[in-house]
């Protein structure tokens, strides 16, 4: 089981920075990937941005150029810098945690409880 943590939401101005942080704890061993999704209220969850334990990263159209994840395999903790913010990612965002495959079994995905980000003059 694994459990994670999201902290570093808030209410920031259009074109500033944030930075969220997402904490894993428990059978943390067999991570294959770490990221970031988000959802806005009436709209699905959609990718924001992975990073793999090859340190391989994927981001959302949306958000290249402007986001930048990143990862402390000593801490277990994945983080989210987010520069040049527009009201438009404002949303709830979530922490998430894939699995690598034992044989034919993909184990479930981890999610975090959410985290606010609103966007705003």
């Amino acid at each position: 089981q694994v459990q994670l943590v999201e902290s570093g939401g808030g209410l920031v101005q259009p074109g500033g920075s944030l930075r969220l942080s997402c904490a894993a704890s428990g059978n943390i061993f067999k991570i294959y990937a770490m990221g970031w999704y988000r959802q806005a209220p009436g709209k699905q969850r959609e990718l924001v941005a992975t990073i793999t334990s090859g340190d391989r990263t994927n981001y959302g159209d949306s958000v290249k150029g402007r986001f930048t994840i990143s990862r402390d395999n000593a801490k277990n903790t994945v983080s989210l810098q987010m520069n040049s913010l527009k009201p438009e990612d404002t949303a709830v965002y979530y922490c998430n945690a894939d699995f690598e495959w034992e044989d034919d079994y993909a184990p479930p995905a981890s999610w975090g409880q959410g985290t606010q980000v609103t966007v705003s003059s």
